[in-house]
């Protein structure tokens, strides 16, 4: 339950960044819903790969170059997502990186957290 819980909130978060980034382009929450569902599963296949290959440079940044590796892991789930998920450049990743960590985090620790203690 805890698995489906966190892929509605990032079709959440996905939503809320391509309402305010003109270059970050979702086609609808049922895309968002794939495009997280993708996300989840590169996340488990291909980022603890990326994270042991680029560890070096990962603790040299004190942990910052993890937000390219999300960028890197974004970038990979929009080629696979085809035209109903659409990021316009790597930069624009790495900021929709950095947003999605920070809402990802807000919104369960405020809402999904309090609701599923009770």
């Amino acid at each position: 339950m805890g698995w489906l819980i966190q892929i509605v909130v990032n079709a959440v978060v996905l939503l809320i960044i391509a309402r305010f980034f003109s270059g970050f382009e979702v086609d609808g929450f049922m895309a968002a819903l794939i495009a997280s569902f993708i996300l989840a599963i590169v996340n488990l296949i291909v980022k603890p790969i990326l994270v042991v290959l680029t560890l070096p440079i990962t603790i040299l940044s004190l942990g910052l170059f993890l937000f390219v590796i999300n960028a890197i892991v974004l970038m990979l789930t929009q080629a696979l997502m085809g035209s109903a998920f659409n990021i316009d450049g790597f930069g624009l990743a790495i900021v929709a990186a950095i947003i999605f960590a920070i809402l990802s985090a807000l919104i369960h620790s405020f809402i999904v957290d309090p609701i599923t203690k009770r």
